[in-house]
Parts: C-alpha cells; structure tokens; sequence
C-alpha cells in the first residue's frame, strides 16, 4: 500500500497494490494492520455504494454527533473527490483538496472525522463504494455549500446535476461556529 499525503492535515490517499493477469485483476482494498499503521484506529461500521451517472455531483455532505470517518473509492468509472477541513483550529480549515479515483488505480481517499466530502462523476457511470466509522443519522447529517466562494473547492469544469438539498446548502462561514469539530494534532512522537 502506497500512503501519499495531501495537502489536508490528516487526510491521506491510499494507492494499493494490483495484480494484473489475463483474467483481469486482483486487489486488496482493506487490511486493518494497514489504517493501525496509519492511525486509523476506529473500526468501519457501514459500507455504502452508490451509482450516479455524468456530471452528478454530490456534496458537500458530513455527520456532525460523532462525526463519520470515510474510505471512499471508485470502484467503477471516474469521479472527481473533493474534500474540506472543517475543523475549527486546523492549520488547513477551509482548506479543500480535489483527487482523481477510478477504477483503473484502485485509489482510496481517507476523509477524517471534520471533513465534507463530496465528488462529481466524470465517466459515463461510476460507482462510489465508501466505508464510514459511524452509522448514518439523518438526525446528524449536515453539509455546506458544494460552490462556497470561501472553500473554493477545486471542482472541474464540467456541467453538473446538483440535487436540491445540495443546491441549499449553506456556505461554512454560515455554519462554522455551530460546528462540533475540532483539531487535534497528534502528540509528538
């Protein structure tokens, strides 16, 4: 497994190992020695899949009580993954990166608790396969705007179908003072 770091304070892309043959491929996308390794202690709770055609774009979601860890991949098709730190104190808040995954690299983005995600669907089809820490509460589900002037995110330049939840969404300046989340930096080894 291949660990790259972004420019988020604790959110890392994961790039494992594929075994290609002439049947096709082999590739292991979890293994817990790999996130102990990491620090990525938490347990996964949930998977979800979906399946979202050109252009959708879908985000900029979170859970805030207790907040919901994701490993996100694109097990079909290309997405574009954007992610923002919302963590009050954190030395990249506000900050957003954007990461290609597709079914050709196996890459995986780790979203930390404090973060939005959201991503856009650049292939005809893809299917997204998230891992979370948390189970889902509608209860605790929140986001912020997916084109917050703030944030910035680096989307691409593509039309995009944005649902209308989405499309309300508030800007994070909007909502950052009600916002639970707050940095940690890891003790010093």
């Amino acid at each position: 497994m291949n660990v790259i770091p972004t420019d988020l304070v604790d959110a890392v892309i994961l790039e494992p190992r594929i075994f290609h043959d002439a049947r096709g491929f082999f590739v292991e996308t979890a293994r817990a020695e790999w996130f102990d390794g990491l620090g990525i202690t938490h347990g996964w709770l949930q998977d979800n899949h979906s399946r979202s055609e050109r252009g959708v774009l879908r985000g900029l979601h979170f859970q805030t009580h207790p907040g919901q860890a994701k490993l996100v991949r694109c097990a079909r098709g290309e997405i574009i993954d954007v992610i923002v730190d919302v963590r009050k104190g954190s030395p990249s808040y506000g900050k957003s990166i954007a990461v290609e995954l597709n079914d050709q690299t196996a890459r995986m983005l780790y979203v930390p608790v404090g973060f939005a995600h959201g991503f856009v669907v650049m292939s005809e089809i893809a299917d997204v396969i998230y891992r979370c820490s948390n189970y889902y509460d509608p209860a605790t589900e929140a986001g912020i705007a997916w084109n917050d002037p703030d944030v910035d995110a680096p989307w691409p330049t593509i039309q995009v179908t944005v649902s209308e939840r989405d499309q309300q969404a508030p800007l994070l300046r909007d909502v950052a003072a009600d916002l639970p989340f707050v940095y940690t930096p890891a003790p010093a080894v």
